[in-house]
């Protein structure tokens, strides 16, 4: 008998829990795909399998003269945010590009490609002209102001747009890339729709390349919700390099190389990735091509982008020696923000799994870390671990997917979850009736949410299952996209490796236009003749020190100096770790410190100066992005 339970236990510890069962990754493939139903705006289709939901948004754009209803509300409320909902397609057409085969295996690889369509028919008709794009209908100030059922909305359905006069680089260059990473998905089952994406994807390119700059300056209700702060660089890139894997265009990786400095593709180093920071997608889409053998003349250029993709990669796996490192809860979970801090792990978990694909198709390949390499595998495994966190596989035992496992959050801060349904009660809900019966109400959302990937827990591992904690409990759709992709991996086993660029047995092909030549793949070495390609240059030096009660605090004078002998260094942003006490001369942003000043530079040969006081050795300090111009 001590032996029959000495042998469960030990088949016990092999297997990942979530609330006591081993976790289905199809199962929790088949609910992230559900959730984006539930965030359907527009005149629900025959097959809508979100059985509480109904129609809404019907008259969205009529004001405009222009029919905008469709696509998707980014979250528990019902404004329709053109930046994330594009993200959410871009990284859905990844997911299905990148293991459509694990899709269709797992039976989800139809709903997966009409939640795409989804939302690629809503951009054919926010993008009427060339040069003007619907980027956003509805306004958070007074969305957020209501609590009230989509199917009831009462608050503004303005829309609005932009233009040569009101320009939004990054917004048109994230939907160019939804519409050239959708049209793959769709080449060979519908070539007429793929070559309508394509279209509208190459003008919507060229608007945001020649017509520069930041959407939420034209659309400034965008600002305090969905903020540009890494500016309209990441997203031409991001463009450029899906308009070549789209159509083998060389113009555009030329694009991609020759605007590697100016846009801060070569020299943005960071472990986020999300719906406003597309530069570690760039990397590893360019780092792809490289180790495809498809750079061409490029080789150099690319190779620099390889190694921003093996620095997010060793942010992740926490092997950057301290500089750069993502922070991480005592249960093991990449932690970067209080504030719905699941977005950036499943986008990067996503990530992560594409790289280690990649990486391993070309045998030998690694990834180079400050304190060693890292095989593919232990990219993937580590991705795993991610996943598994957020499906239960935790300290407090809770599955953050709604509706999967035993143990989940029941009062997601989301109005049309959280309201009776209209399809049961069509009685009118008002904004003031929503806040007094509804959003205060005790219990479990009368309507479940099924598949909705929360905020998450903070970076104690704790979560407070509460609607008004909208920072932990509201759900995403650029939470759920790139989660689509992983799952399909994880649930596939040792042989789901990702297809991108290859033929599936079915005959259905998610490929790129730019196919190999040959088929062998071209292993490039690591970038080792570039590691001191970088024109900044940092030193750190104690310049002065003292003693008060019995500790011994030094000030810190760190210069930060352009080495470039004819280019300016803009954007520049400074990351710091191990930093214990006050900084002055640099103010905190997103990511990480920038320069203080409306537009600060740092001229050909020129530096600035920053200090910093605390009782500790050196605090680690290192250039996390900047644009060299």
């Amino acid at each position: 008998m001590a032996l029959l339970v000495i042998l469960v236990l030990a088949a016990m510890a092999q297997m990942p829990y979530c609330g006591g069962a081993a976790i289905d990754y199809g199962k929790a493939l088949s609910k992230s795909i559900l959730f984006l139903e539930a965030q359907r705006s527009g005149v629900l289709p025959g097959n809508q399998r979100v059985a509480w939901r109904d129609n809404s948004g019907l008259l969205d754009g009529k004001a405009n003269g222009v029919d905008l209803t469709g696509g998707y509300y980014d979250a528990g409320d019902n404004v329709k945010f053109g930046l994330p909902m594009a993200f959410t397609v871009t990284m859905m057409a990844w997911s299905v590009l990148e293991y459509g085969e694990q899709m269709g295996a797992a039976g989800e690889l139809g709903h997966a490609v009409e939640a795409i369509k989804w939302g690629t028919d809503y951009f054919v008709k926010a993008h009427p002209e060339a040069n003007v794009l619907y980027g956003e209908v509805g306004d958070g100030d007074t969305d957020h102001n209501c609590w009230q059922r989509p199917e009831d909305m009462t608050t503004s359905r303005q829309a609005y747009r932009l233009d040569t006069q009101h320009p939004g680089s990054d917004l048109a260059g994230e939907t160019a890339a939804a519409m050239a990473a959708a049209s793959l998905v769709f080449r060979r089952s519908n070539p007429g729709y793929a070559n309508q994406l394509l279209q509208h994807s190459k003008q919507l390119f060229d608007f945001a390349d020649k017509y520069r700059g930041r959407y939420d300056v034209s659309i400034p209700v965008a600002r305090s919700y969905y903020g540009s702060v890494s500016g309209y660089g990441d997203e031409l890139l991001w463009a450029a390099v899906w308009l070549f894997q789209a159509t083998a265009d060389g113009k555009y990786l030329d694009y991609l190389a020759n605007n590697a400095d100016a846009l801060g593709g070569t020299g943005w180093s960071t472990g986020q990735f999300g719906w406003d920071i597309k530069y570690p997608g760039v990397q590893v889409l360019a780092a792809k091509i490289l180790l495809q053998g498809k750079a061409g003349a490029h080789g150099a250029v690319l190779r620099r982008y390889r190694q921003k993709a093996d620095f997010f990669a060793c942010s992740c796996l926490g092997k950057q020696g301290g500089s750069g490192d993502v922070q991480r809860t005592p249960g093991g979970l990449m932690y970067h923000q209080r504030w719905n801090n699941l977005q950036f792990v499943t986008s990067a978990s996503f990530l992560l799994a594409a790289y280690s694909d990649s990486l391993a198709a070309a045998s030998g390949a690694a990834v180079q870390c400050s304190s060693g390499s890292a095989a593919p595998s232990e990219l993937l495994a580590f991705a795993k671990s991610q996943v598994d966190y957020i499906l239960g596989s935790n300290p407090r035992g809770t599955s953050y997917m709604v509706g999967y496992g035993f143990t989940y959050p029941q009062e997601a801060h989301h109005r049309g979850s959280s309201i009776v349904s209209f399809k049961s009660n069509p009685a009118f809900v008002s904004c003031h009736d929503g806040y007094s019966s509804w959003y205060g109400r005790k219990g479990s959302n009368p309507n479940l949410l099924d598949g909705a990937i929360v905020g998450g827990p903070d970076e104690h591992d704790d979560f407070a299952d509460e609607r008004n904690n909208y920072q932990q409990t509201e759900a995403t759709t650029y939470n759920s996209a790139p989660f689509m992709g992983v799952l399909a991996r994880l649930a596939a086993g040792h042989g789901g490796r990702g297809r991108f660029g290859r033929s599936f047995p079915d005959g259905t092909e998610f490929a790129t236009a730019a196919t190999e030549r040959d088929n062998k793949t071209s292993v490039l070495p690591a970038a080792d003749d570039d590691k001191h390609a970088s024109p900044i240059a940092i030193e750190q030096n104690a310049t002065r020190s003292w003693t008060e009660k019995g500790r011994t605090y030094r000030r810190y004078a760190v210069t930060v100096t352009n080495r470039s002998a004819n280019k300016t260094v803009h954007e520049l942003h400074i990351g710091i770790a191990k930093l214990y006490g006050p900084v002055w001369g640099l103010d905190k942003a997103r990511y990480g410190y920038v320069l203080p000043g409306a537009a600060p530079s740092v001229p050909a040969g020129g530096s600035v100066m920053f200090v910093y006081v605390h009782a500790a050795p050196p605090a680690n300090v290192w250039v996390t992005g900047y644009k060299l111009v």
